[in-house]
């Protein structure tokens, strides 16, 4: 059993760096992709000792027309609960950007982003998702999904262009794949969490009062979004970089009518898949975890190539050391803005908070800032104890770090 386990990492990894261009792909790397690379650097557990779990393509997707942009099946990765797990259930919506335009949309099918055919037979559960009770504490033995993301919009879309061949099918696979966790065991949840990373953090925080409503009112059901606080930031040049690409996504999928009724109703369609106009209003206990200064929005949205023309912010955001005094205050602006659009959400006491001041992106799915010797800590505890000190009502979980460079346990990301 042992060696096959070996096998099976050994594909993955080697799947990982031929899909990330480390073995001649000759494809330019996107942010997604850059940080899966950073990330995976990082991980502290070999790949021996990794649990690698199969990929479960739903078959009745199909005739409910919940498919991939390219029309395959969607699929999702579950390793069942133990013992006083077994009733327990976590749900993990991957993330991976979004596409904007037909033409980006086009591209994502050829890609496990927007294709079945394209994804790892077997994937790496580690972080939130590890079985191991020295690894994540509080939900090793639950039963663990990994829901893969193949739609481009957060699990949001339905709709379709004919004339392209692209479904823009997120909302329908969203319920597809709920009806068969339900079917496998997931109806009997005693306690339940959504969560998800970066796109999948937003897909959350879309998502999360409709997951409350699939379960009775005796089911513990909470929500949690990692990396998922997109802001509706300015950018270098006084633009909106982030607030164009959603626009993009909102409008070529049009995600109008899919989107909160509360929130287009005095709000437009693009100012509604931001999740600062979104979270206050959630009534699902929820708790926002991301990094103050995260990576992926200053590649992205801070400070893309298409607004930094002069490539005066290109080592500062690829190494934050390599910042000047006016470059910091910029980001600490940003973390203003970030901390200031969660005040409101913060006054719940159902509700969890966990922002610090690192430049990282996805901190729950990562096993070194997740639960180890060395993880990032806000008032002493890492994510895995604040996240788990939440969702059990241990404690109240209000912690935000002081601004940039006082925090000394983060794992920043420094691209190459």
């Amino acid at each position: 059993m042992k060696s096959v386990l070996r096998i099976a990492a050994a594909i993955f990894w080697l799947w990982l760096f031929i899909v990330l261009g480390v073995i001649g792909s000759g494809n330019v790397r996107d942010t997604d992709d850059e940080i899966s690379l950073l990330e995976s650097q990082l991980v502290v557990t070999s790949p021996s000792q990794l649990l690698m779990v199969p990929l479960t393509l739903i078959q009745a997707a199909a005739s409910k027309g919940a498919v991939c942009l390219d029309g395959t099946l969607p699929g999702y990765h579950l390793h069942p609960g133990s013992g006083s797990g077994a009733n327990r259930w976590l749900i993990q919506l991957e993330g991976g950007g979004w596409c904007n335009t037909r033409r980006s949309c086009i591209f994502r099918k050829t890609t496990r982003r927007g294709s079945s055919n394209h994804m790892e037979k077997v994937l790496a559960f580690t972080g939130i998702l590890s079985n191991k009770s020295n690894e994540n504490p509080d939900f090793f033995n639950w039963n663990r999904v990994k829901l893969r993301y193949c739609d481009g919009a957060s699990f949001t879309g339905d709709s379709q262009d004919e004339s392209s061949q692209l479904y823009y099918r997120g909302q329908r696979i969203w319920h597809s794949a709920m009806e068969e966790l339900l079917s496998k065991g997931m109806q009997k949840a005693e306690q339940a969490l959504l969560s998800g990373c970066s796109a999948g953090g937003l897909a959350s925080i879309l998502h999360c009062d409709q997951f409350k409503e699939l379960f009775p009112g005796t089911t513990t059901v909470k929500c949690l979004s990692d990396a998922g606080m997109f802001m509706d930031a300015v950018d270098v040049s006084g633009g909106h970089s982030l607030r164009k690409m959603f626009q993009g996504v909102v409008t070529v999928q049009n995600l109008q009518k899919e989107l909160s009724t509360a929130c287009t109703k005095h709000l437009d369609p693009t100012s509604c898949f931001f999740p600062q106009n979104l979270v206050s209003g959630i009534k699902t206990p929820m708790f926002l975890l991301n990094a103050a200064y995260d990576a992926w929005q200053v590649q992205e949205s801070l400070a893309p190539p298409s607004v930094d023309l002069s490539g005066s912010w290109k080592a500062c955001k690829s190494d934050h050391s390599h910042c000047n005094s006016s470059q910091i205050q910029f980001f600490q602006d940003f973390r203003t803005h970030m901390v200031d659009a969660v005040k409101s959400f913060a006054t719940s006491t159902h509700n969890g908070v966990f922002i610090n001041s690192c430049f990282a992106h996805c901190q729950s799915e990562r096993q070194d800032t997740w639960y180890a010797p060395d993880s990032p800590t806000l008032h002493g505890k890492t994510v895995a104890e604040s996240v788990g000190d939440w969702y059990f009502n241990r404690t109240t979980v209000k912690a935000i770090d002081c601004p940039y460079p006082c925090d000394k346990t983060c794992h920043n990301l420094i691209f190459k």
